[in-house]
């Protein structure tokens, strides 16, 4: 093995997080990326050119030697290169004999040299080797093949599956890593201490690869060029969460979703009026009322802060929130309008408006548990017309027949069940449906319901109860052909469990 690999193996191992499966951004998103590569450097190297040339001259006046420096570099799937960068060294033995990392104040950099290493403008040819294919605006920055060998077989898989970039992540964070690394044994010191991050963040950036991430790698690498910001700290998660796709995925992205919700809705409501009668209005008049009331919509539900919502996971209170914007909006909207002689718009008109809108808020932002909720309640008709699967009755339609039920959902073995139903005492529970199932009768009619619906299981989901009430009921189906399983056992486990962490928690911070 190389000298890099007894060096980074262990440390990578243990730092990398192992449990990501090496995923593979889609054709459409690496197209996008190829097709900005291929854009931007042709035409930032023809307008670049002069700017080239001048930095040519500037070298070549410096320190004899070529303008360019060419070496070797690993590119996609271990491929080599060679990499193309202005020449920053004396063009001497000791230049190309020394560690392949330079640090602080080593001598074999130019005066120039050094400036061009600081301002990253070193790095402009590579726009060729983008145009190429060898490389990217954006990926992992390229290692030499004799530190790649010493990865571990997984990370030197899954880092070079994209193309190298000119700029990334890693680079950002560590853009000040020569001043980090001291002339003494700089190689040992970035093999022990800075390439393991680097490679773990190099995995994070294939990981979690997105076009507007590469956006905001961009925008953060030219905003560090000037030398105000250069010292700036840059925080891990903004370069794989940028400003720009922060504000996309927070704010625009919703913004448009409920423009085209708010579009359609009205489009539907006029439609539905204009089949009943003629309004009074004009096409174009009414397409533009459209538009603006539908920006309204959206403009307030950005204000009302129901953008800032994890929708996936929002309680249905949050419902609301979108009536009091939906709300807000219209009464906005129709002040406005009585003010205006050319727009004379109907209440009711004006009220199916807001309410279609709310409608499709409601639904694109509840659209997940709105399609489970129906699958759930498809598969519970068709499992209690199944006569092949294990039947159950859950004893307890409370807060625990409900994580019995929950249990049973989301088992890999769902199919193999049939819940039947619930049992509880509660007489006003008893007819009812909860969670599409019904309540089928109290507690003393437990004998009659296991044999008329030939029940085989019976989860015991009574919580709050006391000993003598359990052992009754118990008994009652103890010679009965039926098997029993205890869930408030599993609550007893988890709230011990619970009390002892909370006792821990507190005897720490005793």
């Amino acid at each position: 093995m190389s000298r890099a690999g007894d060096f980074i193996d262990n440390r990578i191992v243990d730092r990398i997080e192992k449990q990501h499966a090496v995923t593979q951004p889609s054709h459409f998103n690496l197209f996008i990326k190829r097709s900005l590569d291929v854009l931007s450097t042709f035409f930032g190297l023809i307008l670049l050119s002069p700017f080239f040339l001048f930095i040519a001259i500037r070298i070549k006046r410096d320190s004899p030697g070529p303008v360019f420096y060419r070496g070797p570099r690993s590119g996609r799937h271990g491929k080599v290169f060679q990499i193309l960068k202005f020449r920053t060294m004396y063009e001497s033995p000791e230049s190309y004999q020394g560690p392949q990392v330079t640090g602080k104040n080593d001598t074999r950099i130019t005066k120039f040299g050094s400036w061009l290493r600081d301002s990253k403008v070193n790095e402009l040819p590579q726009l060729w080797n983008v145009f190429k294919g060898e490389m990217s605006l954006v990926g992992p920055r390229p290692e030499v093949p004799e530190i790649v060998e010493g990865w571990p077989v997984e990370v030197r898989d899954e880092i070079l599956s994209m193309r190298p970039g000119i700029t990334s992540p890693a680079s950002v964070l560590y853009r000040d890593e020569q001043e980090m690394l001291g002339s003494a044994n700089v190689m040992d010191e970035y093999l022990r201490s800075i390439l393991p991050d680097k490679l773990r963040l190099d995995q994070l950036y294939v990981r979690y690869f997105s076009f507007l991430g590469d956006l905001d790698v961009v925008f953060m690498t030219l905003t560090l060029i000037f030398p105000m910001l250069r010292n700036a700290k840059v925080q891990e998660k903004t370069l794989f969460e940028g400003p720009l796709a922060w504000f996309i995925r927070k704010f625009l992205t919703w913004f448009v979703i409920d423009a085209m919700v708010a579009f359609v809705g009205i489009s539907l409501v006029v439609l539905i009026w204009r089949a009943v009668a003629p309004l009074d209005i004009g096409f174009f008049l009414m397409l533009l009322t459209a538009v603006v009331l539908s920006l309204l919509l959206a403009i307030t539900n950005t204000l009302f802060g129901v953008k800032q919502i994890t929708w996936r996971y929002a309680s249905p209170i949050h419902v609301l929130d979108l009536a009091v914007s939906t709300s807000f909006a219209m009464a906005l909207f129709a002040l406005v309008a009585s003010y205006l002689h050319n727009i004379q718009l109907q209440t009711p008109l004006l009220i199916e408006f807001g309410l279609f809108s709310f409608i499709g808020f409601v639904v694109v932002r509840y659209r997940e548990r709105l399609i489970t909720g129906l699958a759930s309640r498809w598969l519970r008709w068709r499992s209690q017309r199944n006569t092949l699967g294990e039947r159950i009755l859950i004893i307890g339609a409370g807060d625990c027949g409900q994580l019995a039920l929950w249990l049973l959902e989301k088992s890999s073995m769902a199919g193999a069940f049939s819940v039947v139903g619930f049992m509880d005492d509660d007489l006003r529970k008893v007819g009812q449906r909860i969670n599409g199932l019904p309540v089928l009768g109290t507690v003393h009619d437990l004998q009659k319901i296991i044999s008329q619906k030939s029940i085989g299981l019976v989860m015991f989901a009574i919580n709050k109860i006391s000993p003598a009430d359990r052992d009754k009921i118990l008994a009652e189906i103890k010679d009965l052909p039926v098997r029993v399983l205890m869930i408030p056992e599993l609550l007893t486990v988890l709230s011990n469990y619970l009390l002892q962490q909370s006792g821990k928690e507190e005897a720490a911070h005793g």
